[in-house]
Order: structure tokens, then C-alpha cells, then sequence
């Protein structure tokens, strides 16, 4: 018996085994789903059997009163003492009713392994029978009924250029085309007020990559503290300069949303309406990186330049964006120049789309 064969014959052993305890959970948990149905029931019926109980009681307490065996006083006093008596029991009652219902629900629904084939899992649960399920069961979370907060991905791309002190973005050294900006990272989103959504606050955390595209032959050379630009001693085929920041963007975030209301919850949805978020990050370089493709003696080089003690340390800028639907246009500059100590202070302005608009 070669070997696929035997994989083949553990795989369906496997398979047979997981739905023969899938099916076994299913009749379980619909056991246990009528089971709490007839709790429930129970529960109605205490209160009700407790409740005829206390209007005979005080009927015949009335009665005694009607024959003067007792006073009105007392009467009221036994009055007090059954009506006690019978909210206690139904306390007690419905306790231990309410009790085996939580055993039956956390037993129900949670084990068992189902492989989906061409259905979705909810049909399972509507009872549809025509498909079969692989995966572990989870029972339904009870939604929130006002969550304030939500959080999703942040992604943005687009192109990035440097401005320079005492030029204008025309006459920049670095490639228009070539140079570019790529963001990663997590965002929270909050509402401010608590009956209205027209104003939130965006913030998390990002990786940015910024990159350089140096035209001319030129690249970037550490000098001691300093960094200085000047012409490499080689033809150069490509020059790229990037920088890694880890950064905590904050943005007030502006816009119309839509209010969902349900039975259980309600929420601000934001989907597809205008948004306009501006502010500001602040963060750390963790990295810098300059690769010089050239051509030495007919022959193609390259050189890599890693982590260069000028870059600055701290980042800090401003950034905006506005969008209307789930794509945004993004604009973020940096406040703090590139590099500790040059002649000239070069700063990061980026324009590109940001894709976490819902």
C-alpha cells in the first residue's frame, strides 16, 4: 500500500470519525434546545401556580375578616406575610429553573467538528440539512448593545517626495514616479459624544515606509554626524533611499453616518458617507536603508547602506484625508526633517489612497 493510498485511508477515517461526532453534538444540542424550551415554560407556569395560590390565601384571609375571627389589622399583617412567602418561592423556583437552562446552553452548540461544503454555516442552524460541515461549532456572541468603538485595518499607498529647504517640489533630486510611500497598521475608532456620531476620534498605530528615488547619480553619504548628497563615483542604475517609521496617528474624524436600529442593539454606521479626518502621528525611525545599483568595470554592482546614525530618531507630522465611500485620498507631511544635520533641511510629503474608510 503506497503511501497516498494511506493518506487517502486516514483522511476519510478522520472524516467519518469528526461528522459521526458532529451528528452526535446536533442531536445533543437539539435535545437540549427543547429541553430549555420546556424550562422556560416552567418558569411561567411557577409564577403562575404561585400567584393562585397567594389569591386563595388572601381570599381566605378576607373571608376570616368577613366573620370577624379576625381583625382588619391582622389581617393586613397575614396579607403581608403570604404575599412574602410566595414571592420568595418564586424566586427560589425560577432560580433553579434558571440554573439548569445555563447548564443546557453552555453544553449547547460549543463541541463537535463540521466541514462546510458548498453552504453556509447559518443554514445549519435554520435547519437545512443538505450540506456538510467540518469545523469547530461557536455559539452566537450577544451583540453590544451600544459599541463605541470599533477598529479595523489600515492600509495607504501612493507617491512620496521630499521638500527641501529653499526649493520648490519641482526642482526635488528624487524621482516623481519612482519614489513612493507604503502604510501598515491597526486604528481604533471612537465615538465622541454619546447621542450623536458626527465626530469621532481615529487613532492606532502604523508602520511607514518612505521612499526616496535619487535621479542624477547621486546618493546619500554619512560624513561623521552629517549626511551629505553628493555625486556617486560610479554610473549609477538606481539610487532608493527608504526610511521604517513605527508611528501613532490620531485624527478627528467628521461626517454623516446612518443609525441602525435593532431589537438588541443599535450602532452609527458610516458606510459609504462622506468622511474628512484631519491630525497628526508622532513615532520612531526604526530603520534606513540606501541601495546604489551601479555599473564598476562594465560589470553591475551593488551596495546597501543600513541604518544611518543622521537620520532623525523622533518623526512628527501632520496628516488629513478625505473620502467618499471606502477608499480615501491621504495626505501626511513630516514636520521633522529627515536628517538631524545637513545644509539643508528635507522633510517627507506624501499624497496617496488610504483604504480603512468604513
Amino acid at each position: 500500500m503506497n503511501t497516498i493510498t494511506k493518506l487517502t485511508i486516514t483522511l476519510i477515517l478522520i472524516l467519518v470519525s469528526q461528522l459521526s461526532v458532529a451528528q452526535d453534538t446536533e442531536v445533543k444540542d437539539s435535545l437540549n434546545t427543547e429541553r430549555i424550551q420546556v424550562l422556560k415554560t416552567q418558569k411561567e407556569a411557577i409564577r403562575n401556580e404561585e400567584k393562585e395560590l397567594l389569591r386563595q390565601e388572601v381570599e381566605a384571609i378576607n373571608n376570616k375578616v368577613d366573620a370577624a375571627y379576625i381583625t382588619m389589622e391582622e389581617g393586613e399583617i397575614l396579607k403581608k406575610e403570604v404575599a412574602k412567602k410566595r414571592a420568595l418561592n418564586i424566586e427560589s423556583r425560577v432560580a433553579i429553573i434558571d440554573n439548569k437552562i445555563d447548564l443546557l446552553e453552555r453544553n449547547t452548540a460549543q463541541g463537535g467538528y463540521v466541514l462546510i461544503l458548498g453552504k453556509n454555516y447559518k443554514s445549519d442552524l435554520s435547519g437545512d440539512q443538505n450540506a456538510i460541515y467540518l469545523g469547530k461549532r461557536k455559539v452566537k456572541p450577544t451583540p453590544v448593545f451600544d459599541r463605541r468603538t470599533t477598529s479595523d485595518l489600515v492600509f495607504a499607498i501612493g507617491f512620496n517626495n521630499a521638500l527641501i529647504e529653499g526649493e520648490s517640489l519641482n526642482d526635488s533630486p528624487y524621482k516623481l514616479g519612482g519614489s513612493g510611500f507604503v502604510e501598515l497598521g491597526w486604528a481604533w475608532k471612537t465615538r465622541v459624544f454619546e447621542n450623536s456620531n458626527a465626530m469621532r476620534l481615529k487613532y492606532g498605530f502604523s508602520l511607514q515606509w518612505n521612499k526616496l528615488d535619487i535621479k542624477d547619480n547621486m546618493y546619500f553619504r554619512e560624513d561623521g554626524d552629517q549626511v551629505v548628497f553628493e555625486e556617486f563615483p560610479f554610473e549609477v542604475r538606481k539610487s532608493k533611499f527608504r526610511t521604517t517609521n513605527l508611528v501613532f496617528p490620531v485624527h478627528f474624524e467628521f461626517g454623516p453616518s446612518k443609525k441602525i436600529e435593532k431589537k438588541d442593539y443599535f450602532r452609527y454606521s458610516t458606510h459609504k458617507k462622506f468622511k474628512f479626518g484631519i491630525g497628526g502621528y508622532g513615532g520612531f525611525n526604526i530603520s534606513s536603508l540606501q541601495k546604489v545599483k551601479y555599473k564598476e568595470d562594465g560589470n553591475n554592482q551593488k551596495k546597501k547602506y543600513k541604518d544611518y546614525d543622521a537620520v532623525n530618531s523622533f518623526v512628527y507630522g501632520v496628516s488629513s484625508y478625505v473620502s467618499l465611500g471606502s477608499v480615501g485620498v491621504y495626505f501626511k507631511y513630516d514636520l521633522s526633517p529627515i536628517f538631524r544635520h545637513q545644509q539643508f533641511d528635507q522633510n517627507n510629503i506624501s499624497l496617496g489612497l488610504r483604504f480603512d474608510m468604513d
